[in-house]
């Protein structure tokens, strides 16, 4: 059984999540004891006369995780907790789908936290069985979801940033849609917090909370590159149900740790 995650003075800042839970949500919360496998549903934001770059909804993916999990009603007597518990107890599988216009704004009703960074929009569901899924996420196509490696306002959105707490660098040696990048960047985000709430980092964990959970996501590495990140301290394999052939590296992770923990 996964033990419990309580960051001490690390809950979800109100202004990362966009908008309010919807009045019938607590009637959506998954039962516990529901069998087989269980997942995560990441509902991206899908706009053909607005698309934000690849890059930036992987960034709004692993920081809608982060939220998530950070969010006191993920942890502890939190209403959300036992099916966060329920998932983490096995895979931490994690779907990503889209959604567009009316779907978009229905899919607020689902449990969960939105976040909005560089133009995307994300939510990220709280867990539940794989299936049945309810109508509005069911209603939601996973597959071929794709977004632009470059988009022409991106680069102004991301000018002024500063470096961000935790970074997260995607392989250049497998070929990934954004859903299955963004998933797997969501699996980094959650498996850094989860290493430094055990690690009682809570002045790195400050740190990244302040700026919202934000993480940096590099998507240029060389196969050099990339090789010199052997030892990241998180390191992401993907089974390879979907897209990749075979158990293959994904995703790796490292931060900067507080001067104080």
């Amino acid at each position: 059984m996964s033990p419990e995650l309580t960051p001490a003075g690390a809950d979800t800042p109100s202004d990362v999540l966009a908008g309010e839970e919807h009045e019938s949500a607590a009637a959506m919360l998954p039962d516990v004891n529901t069998p087989g496998p269980w997942a995560m549903q990441l509902a991206v934001r899908y706009d053909k006369q607005a698309l934000p770059c690849q890059v930036a909804v992987c960034e709004a993916a692993a920081q809608a995780v982060v939220t998530l999990l950070a969010d006191a009603r993920s942890r502890q007597d939190g209403a959300w907790a036992p099916a966060v518990r329920r998932w983490r107890d096995g895979r931490i599988r994690k779907l990503v789908r889209r959604a567009r216009g009316q779907r978009w704004d229905r899919v607020q009703e689902v449990p969960g936290v939105t976040v909005e960074h560089r133009g995307a929009s994300v939510r990220a569901c709280v867990p539940m069985p794989a299936r049945p899924l309810p109508p509005l996420l069911d209603a939601l196509q996973v597959s071929g979801t794709s977004f632009p490696a470059t988009t022409d306002t991106d680069s102004i959105a991301h000018r002024d940033h500063s470096p961000a707490v935790v970074v997260i660098a995607l392989t250049p040696l497998a070929e990934l849609t954004t859903g299955k990048a963004a998933a797997q960047c969501g699996h980094a985000a959650q498996l850094v917090w989860e290493h430094l709430v055990r690690a009682g980092a809570s002045a790195t964990l400050r740190a990244w909370h302040d700026d919202q959970w934000r993480v940096e996501v590099r998507d240029d590495l060389t196969a050099t590159q990339w090789r010199d990140l052997a030892t990241a301290p998180i390191q992401v394999v993907d089974a390879g149900y979907t897209e990749v052939d075979g158990p293959t590296e994904t995703t790796r992770a490292w931060w900067t740790p507080a001067v104080t923990d």
